[in-house]
């Protein structure tokens, strides 16, 4: 049986220019273990744009949200659930019922998404799954202060430049003061991109716990990210935007995704 529980959501709030956090938390079910490759964000990402609609698939794979910097403006967890990674070699194995949570601060886009949960087949990697739950929640920042906890990697990087000329990628930690100076300037875009306007206001972004270092291969790239919680301050539509559309880079690729961390399941 399939249970929804349905807010009314709305990703823009015309008389107040305000929009609100929205969470999708599916849950699916396989027909016995569900087997997936260790680095599996692709078939997340693929799935995900396998589910909603065409139209929209297309805009966001080759369009996306702003000028210069592009945006698209939605995020994704890791899978959640009971595994061992120890039985098939480069695996992970889901031994119960897995959960994945999708953001975003467009409501089409989560309309879309839910929508097709209820094609007749669905298949990630292989593996042929029901939707056994879906859960759409609606959060709203009070204040200018928030402490939110990751769910899938958060990834902030610079391109540098060798003195041969060649490039390379430095990934920063969530202690340094580049991580907060770039995670801060790519929420000032991704605000930009979603409602025309900017906000110039300084953001601080603090460490909760000790972040644990994650290193993922990505079509052959290697991205290093960090899993913990942060707390942030300033702001209030910057905040809001880290948790609609993702803290940090690479968000359609299932990075930095994040929930208050006061919530519990």
């Amino acid at each position: 049986m399939i249970y929804a529980e349905i807010l009314c959501i709305t990703s823009i709030h015309k008389e107040t220019e305000q929009y609100y956090f929205m969470h999708l938390r599916i849950e699916f079910q396989g027909n016995g273990d569900i087997t997936l490759p260790l680095q599996y964000n692709h078939l997340l990402q693929g799935f995900i744009y396998k589910t909603i609609d065409e139209k929209m698939a297309d805009f966001l794979h080759n369009r996306g949200y702003g000028e210069g910097r592009i945006f698209k403006l939605f995020t994704f967890s890791r899978l959640i659930g009971s595994f061992n990674n120890r039985l098939k070699p480069n695996h992970i194995v889901f031994k119960s019922n897995i959960f994945l949570e999708l953001a975003s601060p467009l409501e089409d886009f989560c309309e879309s998404f839910a929508n097709g949960l209820f094609k007749k087949s669905l298949n990630i990697g292989g593996n042929e799954l029901n939707v056994v739950g879906i859960t759409i929640e609606r959060h709203e920042i009070q204040g200018e202060f928030a402490t939110l906890e990751s769910l899938s990697p958060i990834v902030v990087y610079s391109t540098m430049t060798k003195s041969d000329g060649s490039k390379y990628t430095c990934y920063f930690h969530p202690g340094e003061k580049e991580f907060e100076k770039i995670a801060t300037e790519n929420l000032r875009k991704k605000y930009q991109a979603l409602t025309g306007k900017r906000i110039d206001d300084e953001l601080t972004i603090r460490c909760e716990s000790r972040p644990k270092l994650c290193v993922l291969d990505y079509k052959n790239t290697i991205i290093k990210g960090y899993m913990g919680k942060l707390s942030l301050n300033g702001p209030n539509p910057l905040i809001q935007i880290a948790l609609d559309a993702g803290l940090g880079s690479k968000n359609s690729q299932g990075f930095g995704c994040m929930r208050l961390a006061e919530k519990k399941y």
